[in-house]
Parts: structure tokens; C-alpha cells; sequence
């Protein structure tokens, strides 16, 4: 029993677990909410693991970060650093913005990557040491925590321009290029179950709208991947049936000489 009590106290408080386990009051529900919220934050942590890993093998593979507009991609990475940073520092539990450590590891990934199969190896690889160092700086408290608010409050703006700098080369591009779909829907619905937790477990307004604004965002970006989805297979497939047409077109015309 003192085991699974030890399990159990890492997902909610003693008094939850005296609430379900000893008194069998599983209608409790402050408590339903907080083991909901816990739940879904580790959820989302696992989740964050791998969200981004279809995009970054997407570029590796293609070795190509054709449409992905890198402004976006630093935008969003500078968004995720400094709430990584600020809930770090602020001393908030793990659960509740962990997913954000690793979303920033692979959306770096995912700059470094641009930079570099768009022949920029010097500057992927210097981007990749300073980015280091200015985390580094963000998290060990060597910036006053005042000023670590401040940028935190710009987050929300921050955040709305990288994505929707994304949405409008999407337009112009007529396509989601080199965008994984399976990330797209997966900051979606990571982001949309942040709203909940972070209410749950922080109360902290500035999270809050943060994580609404990320929601309306991502929910732009997964609107452009089902809208673009089937459109950009007739076109690709329209120049060969018209080099298939002018080819008999050409044939038929060389009969017609020698005849």
C-alpha cells in the first residue's frame, strides 16, 4: 500500500488520496480537476517528446526547409524559450510547462536545419552555440527577474507573428511546403489542453492568454493544412499530363510527315 501511496502523491495531494483511497470519495471534485490536470500535463510532456520529430525528419529527409519561413521558426522558438525560462525561475510545477524544454530542443533543431540546408552551415552552427548560451543565461538567474516579466509579457505578440508569418507565407506559397502535418495537430491539441492545466495548476493570467493566444495560432496553421491538403496534388500531377499531351501531340504530328 506504501507504494502505490508514493505513486499515487506524485500525481495528487494527500489529501486527494485520502479522499479516494481511504474515505472512497471519488465524486471529490477539486480533486478530479487537479489529477485531470496533472494527468494531461505529463500526457502533454510525453507527448512533446516527439511532436516536432515528424517536422525535423521531414526537412532531413527532403534535406530541404523549403516553405518554412525562418523568421516564424525563430519567432516561435524565442515564444517557447522564455516561458520555458519564466515558469523555470517562477518555480511552477514540471507538469505544467515541461513540454515546453523540449519543444524548444527541436524547434532549434528545426532553425539550425533551415539554416543549414538552405547553405548557411557557419551561421546554423553559431546560431546553435548562442542559442545555448542565451538559455543558459534565461534559466540560471542571471537575469534580474523583472526583466525576464517584461519579455514574458511580449510573449503573446511574439508568439502571434511567428505563427501567422507562417500562415501568410503558407497563403502567398499556395501550400503548407515542407510542414508536418502531425506537428501541426499536435501543438493544437497540446496547446488547447494547456489552457486547462495551466488554470489548474498555476493560475498565472499571463500563461493563461498565453497559451489562448498559441491556441488561436496553431488553430490558423492546422485550417491552412486541412484547406491546402488535396490541393496541391492536381497541381503537382497537371505538368506531366500536359508533357504527356504536347509528347502524342508531337508523335502524332511526325506519323502524319511520313505518311
Amino acid at each position: 500500500m506504501e507504494v502505490i501511496k508514493k505513486g499515487a502523491l506524485f500525481l495528487m495531494s494527500e489529501e486527494c488520496f485520502d479522499n479516494y483511497f481511504e474515505e472512497h470519495n471519488y465524486f471529490d471534485v477539486p480533486c478530479f480537476k487537479a489529477l485531470l490536470s496533472k494527468g494531461l500535463g505529463l500526457a502533454i510532456i510525453a507527448g512533446s517528446l516527439l511532436v516536432k520529430v515528424p517536422q525535423v525528419l521531414k526537412i532531413f529527409n527532403n534535406k530541404s526547409g523549403e516553405g518554412i519561413n525562418l523568421f516564424s521558426v525563430l519567432l516561435d522558438l524565442t515564444a517557447i524559450t522564455v516561458h520555458m525560462s519564466y515558469s523555470y525561475v517562477s518555480g511552477f510545477p514540471f507538469s505544467s510547462w515541461g513540454d515546453n524544454t523540449f519543444l524548444a530542443f527541436q524547434t532549434a533543431a528545426i532553425a539550425a536545419m533551415v539554416l543549414f540546408y538552405g547553405g548557411a552551415k557557419a551561421k546554423s552552427l553559431l546560431f546553435s552555440v548562442v542559442y545555448a548560451l542565451l538559455v543558459y543565461v534565461l534559466c540560471s538567474g542571471l537575469l534580474p527577474f523583472k526583466i525576464l516579466v517584461t519579455i514574458q509579457s511580449l510573449n503573446i505578440p511574439i508568439l502571434l507573428t511567428g505563427k501567422l508569418s507562417q500562415a501568410v507565407t503558407n497563403y502567398k506559397n499556395g501550400s503548407t511546403g515542407q510542414l508536418s502535418a502531425a506537428t501541426a495537430f499536435l501543438l493544437f491539441a497540446g496547446s488547447l489542453a494547456r489552457i486547462f492545466t495551466s488554470i489548474q495548476e498555476t493560475g498565472d493570467n499571463m500563461m493563461i492568454l498565453t497559451f489562448c493566444a498559441s491556441s488561436f495560432a496553431n488553430g490558423v496553421i492546422v485550417a491552412q493544412m486541412l484547406y491546402y491538403w488535396n490541393k496541391s496534388g492536381p497541381v503537382k500531377g497537371a505538368a506531366p499530363k500536359k508533357a504527356a499531351g504536347k509528347a502524342a501531340s508531337a508523335k502524332k504530328s511526325k506519323s502524319k510527315k511520313v505518311d
